[in-house]
């Protein structure tokens, strides 16, 4: 059980810290309108991760409980895309792009909303939680939606200290990857390396 929750968190850790949309735009609100501006993006984007974690809780829990084969099939099928997810990257330009012109001036009570809104909405967020969360179901005495309540709370945890980390150190990780050209060719690796290895654990 530990062992599983410790690699969930760091698979989350990794996963927060490679370079992506979400803690691109926080990075870049930081950067351009002040830290303040890019913690309130940040508690948003959260925030909503509550909507795709009780969808998956009560969704997948169910389909468990029906029919064991069926949720084996989600398992593979989300390693499948965890792969996909691999070759993306992959494909991908693994140059760093802060665009200050991504970041129109808002109050923070808007950017909250955006973020919000930003995870909710994007199917992306709920596909990614369906491959990503059912492959490390810790116990089988609990209720499956009490452990997906847990990952959800791990994956949200994590994901805030590195986000609000990315926030507040703004600037500094700017000038660090503006002089260290190559650094993103080791984040796009790092997340080839992750969706590769949580696809194998899913599996295996």
């Amino acid at each position: 059980m530990t062992e599983t929750l410790i690699s969930f968190a760091l698979a989350t850790s990794v996963l927060a810290i490679s370079p992506g949309p979400d803690n691109i735009y926080v990075l870049v609100q930081s950067i351009t309108n002040g830290k303040a501006y890019g913690l309130a993006t940040v508690c948003g984007l959260i925030t909503g991760c509550i909507v795709h974690t009780t969808l998956l809780a009560f969704g997948v829990s169910a389909i468990i409980k029906a029919n064991e084969e069926l949720f084996f099939g989600i398992k593979v099928l989300g390693a499948l895309y965890l792969l996909y997810l691999a070759y993306k990257v992959f494909k991908s330009d693994s140059q760093l792009d802060f665009d200050s012109e991504a970041a129109p001036k808002k109050s923070l009570k808007a950017l909250f909303v955006q973020g919000f809104f930003m995870n909710v909405l994007n199917p992306k967020v709920t596909i990614f939680f369906l491959a990503f969360f059912p492959g490390f179901l810790f116990s089988k005495t609990m209720s499956t939606i009490a452990q997906f309540y847990i990952l959800g709370g791990i994956f949200m945890l994590v994901s805030f200290i590195i986000f609000s980390a990315i926030a507040l150190l703004a600037g500094q990780i700017k000038s660090y990857t503006l002089k260290h050209r190559n650094s993103g060719v080791v984040f796009k690796w790092l997340q080839i390396v992750v969706f590769i290895g949580i696809a194998v654990f899913i599996l295996v």
